[in-house]
Order: C-alpha cells, then structure tokens, then sequence
C-alpha cells in the first residue's frame, strides 16, 4: 500500500432489493485519517452502503476495496470481521452482561491480558470515563455509553471505521461536545471514517469530505465548503440551509426578478429559471437609498416588500416579507434583535455573489461558451 492507496474505495456499488435498485453505482474512496460524511436525506440509501463497506451487506454489483485489495466482488465476499473495519451503531449495541472494560475488550485478539488491559485503561482515559472499568452499560448516561461504544471500535485499531447515526441518540445539549471529542479522538488515532448522517450540522462540523446522497446516488462530493458555496442544483442547497427562490424566465439569455436583471447564459427563451439566495444574504433598510456603509454593485436593485410576519430566533431575527413586485414571499434573518410591525414597508436588496441560478428540471440548454459559476453575476 502507498501513501495515495485509499483506506476504503467503493466502486460502482448497486444493491437492488426485491427488483428495485436502492444504490445506483456508488463510487467513493476514504483517504487515510480522513473523515467523510455520507450525508443525505432517510430513506437515500446510505445506511445500505455503509452495510455494504462493512460487509454485513452484500452489493448486486461493484466492488469493496480496503487498503487496495479488494473484499467483495462478483466473485468473493470477506466477512466483516476479516476486513480490518470498526462498526458503531446508533443504539451503540453494547453488551448489558459485560463489565465497560470488558466491552471495550471484546474486539481485542491474539494480545496478551496485560496488553489488553493497557489499551482498554488507556482508551478508557481517552474517553474520560477512567473509573467506569467496573461498571456496567445500564449504569451509564447516553453520553458515557456513546464513548464506551467508540472505545470498543477503535480498540482494536481498524483501519476504517464505520459510524451510522452514532449521536442521534443523545440529547442536544450534549451532542456537539461529544462530536467534538470523538473528532479528536479519531484524529489522534490516524483512523479514516466513514459517518452515515441526515444532519448537515453534523457533517459540517465533523468532515472533511461530504459525499451528499439522493436517491440511492452520490450527487455530489467535496469539502463542506464547496458543498455549501456551490451546491449542485436547488435541493442540494435548501438540505444545508433554509433559501428563498426567486423564479424568472430567460429572454435574451437574462432573467428579470425584483432585483433586476441576471445573466442566465446557456438556456433558451422562454425557459423557467430558479435563482437561489439564503435569508442571511438578503439585506434590509427603511429608504430605498440605503444600501449600507460600504454600498457596492453587487447588491444589485432594492426591491420592496411588505413585513408579514418578524420572530426573534434567539441570535437573530427572522423576517417575512410579501413582494410589491410579483407577490412572492422572501425571508430575510439578521443578527440580534429586530422585530419590524406586520405592514412595514422594507426595501430589499440581495448580494449577487451569493445567488445560485439554477434550470427548473427539464430546461432546455443551448450551447454555452461561458462559465457556469459565474451565473449569479449581475447583468451590467
């Protein structure tokens, strides 16, 4: 293996049940000590490809590599517990016979018994539960059998491990605390994981790649980052965030909204185009002139509206508004306090930079000499 061999590659994986395919030539690879979160809505299909990498499941098609060499395709299959994998469930499955350092033991083979103890008191300290050796899983909080549970499958050092829902049992309050150890945990100990989430909080604070999944297919791969900049189409951005969708129609390969004018090349006339901005790039003002200290072209025309409704979320405010223009609605958040009368007339103004233009589904395209990544630019 060199440094560049993935930990863990899935190739074209399918898994049809009963008929109907609910992977669809799945490709993914894991570096070494990275962290990549598959990252979709129930129902996507990532819980079966987790199965399927750990070798509890079995593909119709594709191949599982680990390290470089391969344990499943069409014509062998290794079991989960010959392929160097940890697994953690979301109900953390521990054993309710079995002491906390005997659980986190188990997965120990062919050590010495001092050996073993060392490695379990030491995860156990890493863990911060260094006096629970005695106790029993029933006599821990969530949160302790969470750690517990993490300690056992990284005691036996897996190149991979494997994590499906793994915090969705715990309350709020103690959930990011514990993600944050169990990131420092994993990195220290140099292991690639592979995290099932349907929480985009969760994979944007953990990973270091996403790989977000609809329909029992990987729609796009990057760094939370580039997901979240540059999302693929409409439904890729409104599973990061709450958007508002502005829809136009292209003439002339731009599109009129409230806001004036966008470039649109690439589509015929006469196709629906969706623009796409997030509440917090959405600026507010009381005259149609104020655009701010530091007025730029890139907030475009003030379009009015009229307030519906403003609710305090704790570190913002949430604005509705009607449109003059065409009687949409929009949504605008700030931080702190403001809280405008139902019937207040605003002035509204969007920041170009961060829209995203994207074709209502079935558009036709014409041949397009520009870059797509600069559709959201103001037409001039």
């Amino acid at each position: 293996m060199t440094e560049t061999t993935p930990r863990l590659e899935l190739e074209s994986i399918t898994r049809v049940f009963d008929g109907k395919p609910v992977v669809k030539g799945v490709s993914l690879r894991l570096d070494q000590g990275q962290v990549t979160c598959l990252l979709g809505p129930s129902g996507c299909g990532k819980s079966t490809t987790l199965r399927i990498a750990a070798g509890v499941d079995r593909q119709t098609s594709g191949r599982v590599l680990v390290d470089g060499k391969v344990v499943s395709d069409d014509t062998h299959h290794l079991p989960p517990e010959k392929r160097s994998i940890g697994l953690m469930f979301q109900d953390f499955a521990l054993f309710p016979h079995l002491s906390v350092a005997d659980n986190v033991a188990f997965g120990l083979r062919g050590v010495s018994k001092a050996e073993k103890a060392a490695r379990v008191n030491e995860l156990l300290e890493r863990v911060h539960l260094p006096d629970a050796g005695d106790k029993y899983p029933h006599q821990l909080s969530g949160g302790e059998q969470q750690r517990v549970a993490l300690a056992r499958a990284l005691a036996p050092r897996p190149r991979v491990l494997l994590m499906d829902e793994p915090f969705s049992g715990l309350d709020n309050r103690l959930r990011d605390g514990i993600r944050d150890e169990t990131l420092s945990l994993l990195k220290d100990e140099g292991t690639s994981v592979l995290l099932v989430t349907h929480e985009p909080d969760e994979a944007m604070r953990m990973a270091d790649q996403i790989a977000l999944m609809r329909n029992g297919q990987i729609i796009q791969t990057g760094a939370p980052y580039n997901l979240y900049n540059n999302p693929v189409d409409r439904e890729a951005a409104a599973f990061f965030s709450d958007i508002n969708v502005i829809h136009g129609v292209v003439r002339n390969a731009l599109t009129e909204t409230p806001f004036g004018q966008f470039l649109t090349p690439g589509l015929v006339d006469g196709a629906d185009v969706e623009i796409v901005i997030r509440p917090q790039h959405l600026k507010m003002d009381f005259d149609r002139g104020g655009k701010g200290p530091n007025p730029t072209p890139r907030d475009g025309v003030p379009a009015r509206g009229t307030v519906m409704r403003a609710r305090f979320m704790g570190n913002e405010s949430l604005v509705e508004f009607r449109m003059d223009y065409d009687g949409s609605k929009l949504s605008a958040t700030v931080p702190g306090v403001f809280l405008p009368k139902p019937g207040t007339p605003l002035w509204l103004t969007i920041r170009r930079d961060r829209c995203f233009v994207f074709p209502c589904k079935n558009q036709s395209r014409v041949d397009d000499p520009y870059d797509h990544e600069a559709l959201g630019i103001a037409a001039s």
